[in-house]
């Protein structure tokens, strides 16, 4: 038996990156990954290969600034597995890397729309359904930038500073009904956003992408950077009945990156 045998666990944007390896390890656990996102053949492939691996899962198309959309899916789950255990509001985007006053006003509302108005939807229409399964845990991806300042993407990191509060509000509303909320802050994660903005530092430097991640990795006392699995054990944890005493927490998962 798993930490999490049987739980139905949605997990928005896991068709790659941070998203996927939270719904391998929770699958690997035991619960029911819900794989979300907007590209079905990298949403099938993903929860192809957790069956492969004896795992359960399943894939809806999702856009979590449709709320029509998500209304529907908490829904159509709810209605198959007769429960929703789980929500971990991960899909978020980066926005662009410049500074405040060159933003547009469009710019910086899609950064919101789906990082903080896109887990407002998931949790305001999961929350329903969590009660209905007598409890559960909502965990809302933000990030060391939510705690912390930074001279770059300021929108994103406004937005994860938004989610931030956004668990502390909904931990304190929803204890009375069973359902524990948490923040999860990542650091430096080796996925597609990180790499990303070393090959714009690199376009804009002349530095090899090799080089940048190595300046990175010496930034952080443990010496590297974190994989997508480093996220993903803590969301385990926080999700599991060993954390039932943790509600509206931060856990940072940073290799020590903040204390220095």
């Amino acid at each position: 038996m798993g930490h999490l045998e049987n739980k139905v666990a949605i997990i928005t944007g896991s068709t790659y990156g941070i998203g996927e390896a939270i719904a391998r390890i929770l699958a690997k656990e035991g619960a029911i990954s819900i794989v979300t996102g907007r590209t079905q053949d990298e949403g099938k492939k993903v929860v192809g290969e957790i069956i492969s691996e004896g795992g359960k899962a399943e894939y809806f198309r999702l856009d979590v600034t449709d709320e029509k959309r998500i209304e529907e899916l908490m829904k159509q789950v709810y209605d198959k597995y007769r429960r929703i255990d789980i929500l971990v509001n991960n899909a978020g985007v980066a926005g662009p890397n410049k500074p405040t006053h060159e933003y547009t006003k469009r710019e910086w509302e899609w950064v919101f729309d789906v990082n903080v108005t896109g887990a407002f939807l998931c949790t305001k229409y999961a929350v329903p359904y969590l009660k209905m399964s007598g409890g559960g845990n909502i965990i809302y991806m933000s990030s060391i930038y939510g705690i912390i300042g930074a001279p770059d993407i300021p929108a994103y990191h406004a937005s994860k500073a938004a989610n931030r509060v956004m668990a502390k509000i909904d931990a304190l509303l929803y204890a009375k009904d069973g359902i524990r909320v948490n923040s999860i802050h990542p650091g430096f994660i080796w996925t597609p956003l990180v790499e990303n903005l070393l090959k714009e530092q690199s376009a804009a430097t002349g530095k090899s992408v090799e080089g940048l991640k190595n300046e990175l990795d010496a930034l952080h006392p443990i010496g590297h950077i974190g994989e997508p699995n480093d996220i993903a054990y803590g969301v385990l944890y926080l999700v599991s009945d060993e954390a039932k005493f943790v509600t509206g927490s931060e856990l940072i998962i940073d290799g020590g990156y903040t204390t220095t």
